[in-house]
């Protein structure tokens, strides 16, 4: 039987794997790397983060979100230097040594020990200055966005050079939202422009310094951003929706890159779920193939918001290796 990380790269690579990557199984995250404290609420709370942007999690919903009008950080694209600061990324040892203990109890033949980001590039500008000014200020003040992102992409780098030196991470588990269930935010030319070549910085950087593994989220339509994807070096887009062509992108970009997902959470992923609904669901997905392709919740973490639903799809993916392979 071969390990998590053997089927992976059988996988990745179009070989013979013995049975589906189940969901996250061949990624440890370690989530208490210090400059991620803070990024989550709990329900019914809210505050600003280490950027300065207000979140809230409002009781009943399933997640936070960045609120803006009075507290919206960019007042002006313009003056964008006056209104952010970014936080540092230097911690103490003490401040390290739980990332640190995680990291060095993990079997690395098994799996990849994965740092995470959240809240990437383009999050990050619409964050700060909310979705319809950061939209407007792509067509007219580009000069300006081109600064900001550069910016947060200085900002990426000492973070990843952070991580490196404590935890010599295997693997990027990296979030970016770039689109909606139906398309993306911007067009492929413009999210070329703005994205690839700071992306393609950033990813070389990890790579360059010992990480194999770069995994991309994005639980949206993205399937016209797949060659930038390529060019930017992700290895695996995680959240990859049934809105996007599937078997399509398999056959045509397979090999170069893997796709994660199929399962859309907000299908599966609800009060009144139930098993028949995750069997369904789960074994469409499977039927993607056995390569280039990991069945998995499009949540852009190893757990759903529900509970019981990670585990009962873990599960049935288990039950379709056992009948396909």
């Amino acid at each position: 039987m071969l390990t998590k990380k053997q089927n992976l790269m059988e996988v990745m690579k179009g070989g013979n794997p013995d049975r589906f990557v189940n969901q996250y199984e061949f990624m440890e995250i370690i989530m208490e790397v210090p400059m991620v404290k803070g990024v989550f609420l709990e329900p019914g709370a809210e505050r600003k983060n280490a950027w300065g942007v207000y979140y809230r999690w409002p009781e009943g919903h399933i997640g936070q979100m960045p609120v803006h009008g009075e507290h919206t950080v960019v007042k002006d694209i313009t003056e964008w230097k006056k209104y952010v600061k970014a936080p540092s990324v230097v911690f103490s040892d003490e401040e390290w040594d739980a990332a640190v203990e995680h990291a060095n109890s993990v079997d690395r033949n098994e799996q990849f020990v994965t740092v995470p980001y959240f809240g990437g590039m383009f999050e990050m500008c619409h964050n700060l200055m909310g979705m319809e000014n950061a939209l407007i200020a792509f067509y007219e003040e580009p000069e300006h966005m081109h600064e900001l992102i550069e910016f947060i992409t200085e900002y990426e780098l000492a973070y990843a050079k952070e991580v490196i030196e404590h935890i010599h991470p295997d693997a990027l588990f990296h979030h970016d939202d770039w689109g909606t269930q139906r398309n993306s935010f911007l067009s492929p030319e413009m999210f070329k422009e703005f994205f690839e070549a700071p992306y393609k910085k950033v990813y070389g950087f990890y790579k360059d310094n010992g990480v194999e593994l770069v995994v991309h989220h994005c639980d949206a339509y993205a399937a016209n951003l797949v060659p930038s994807m390529i060019e930017m070096g992700i290895d695996i887009w995680q959240g990859c929706m049934t809105t996007n062509n599937i078997p399509e992108l398999i056959k045509k970009y397979g090999g170069q890159i893997t796709f994660m997902g199929g399962i859309d959470s907000g299908v599966v992923d609800f009060p009144a779920w139930n098993q028949e609904i995750v069997d369904r669901e789960v074994e469409k997905a499977c039927k993607n193939g056995k390569i280039y392709f990991i069945p998995s919740l499009t949540q852009g973490l190893n757990i759903s918001s529900f509970p019981g639903v990670y585990e009962a799809v873990s599960e049935t993916i288990d039950k379709m290796s056992k009948k396909m392979f």
